[in-house]
């Protein structure tokens, strides 16, 4: 399959959806190690590498950052069909970050703050693209992503600590003319949206009774890419800070 046709939109808007992306015995399988990996891999791992909204209570996991050391997540990083769209919408080889698991459990109230992703990546130039597959049907009712379209041009905003484990910066104020401009994602298993590095987006509360709202994601970022070592300093400075008045371990 060719992916050009989803690139105008990504360029444009700083974000694109792509229905069916993963067909539904791929989705399957991928849904089955996430299954594994959570009870066998993640009582294993550091504080830092999965969070609960509540230790005590497992159905709280809510985050999982780097899956690596696991042999099946450590080859998915290189599954053609992820790649090839990555690609096409970064404009060069790109390379796969460790992947990524998020979810919003029901009945807590645990919004995710309006962010860019680049203001945690640290790159320039700014040629990554983060791509999020639907695992539950994912409307607004459950917390879905919300998009600032065309905010990827605006550069890397103002971030400041948001006391939310797993975003630990956030843009403070939503300016009115970003509301004006936010799109929500609704989705389906197997979608998938793609945004850039640097486009504006957050996602509420799961209000709904009894659903979750899980996804998979991985990072791509292109060759040309390299680390901002004084943007990357700030940020880890204040991702430690925030661990510690956390009390978590690292």
């Amino acid at each position: 399959m060719t992916w050009g046709e989803y690139k105008p939109a990504f360029e444009s808007d700083g974000f694109v959806i792509v229905r069916r992306f993963l067909p539904p015995d791929e989705l399957s399988e991928l849904i089955a190690n996430l299954d594994r990996y959570i009870s066998e891999v993640v009582p294993t791992l550091p504080d830092s590498a999965a969070f609960y909204h509540d230790p005590t209570r497992p159905e709280t996991l809510k985050q999982m950052n780097n899956m690596g050391g696991d042999e099946y997540f450590e080859s998915y990083r290189r599954h053609p069909a992820w790649n090839a769209l990555a690609e096409t919408l970064v404009g060069e080889p790109v390379e796969a970050r460790k992947p990524e698991w998020f979810n919003k459990p029901s009945g807590i109230e645990h919004p995710t703050p309006p962010h860019q992703d680049n203001y945690y990546f640290c790159l320039k130039p700014a040629n990554v693209a983060t791509l999020w597959l639907a695992l539950d049907p994912v409307d607004e009712q459950n917390g879905c992503l919300r998009y600032v379209s065309g905010s990827h041009r605006g550069g890397v905003q103002d971030h400041n600590p948001s006391k939310v484990l797993g975003f630990s910066q956030g843009i403070e104020n939503d300016r009115p003319e970003d509301q004006s401009r936010e799109v929500p994602i609704c989705l389906e298993p197997g979608d998938l949206v793609a945004h850039h590095g640097e486009t504006i987006h957050r996602a509420d509360t799961n209000r709904s009774a009894n659903r979750q709202r899980r996804a998979f994601a991985m990072v791509f970022a292109g060759r040309s890419c390299r680390l901002d070592e004084v943007a990357l300093e700030r940020y880890q400075t204040a991702l430690k800070r925030q661990h510690e008045t956390m009390g978590l371990q690292t």
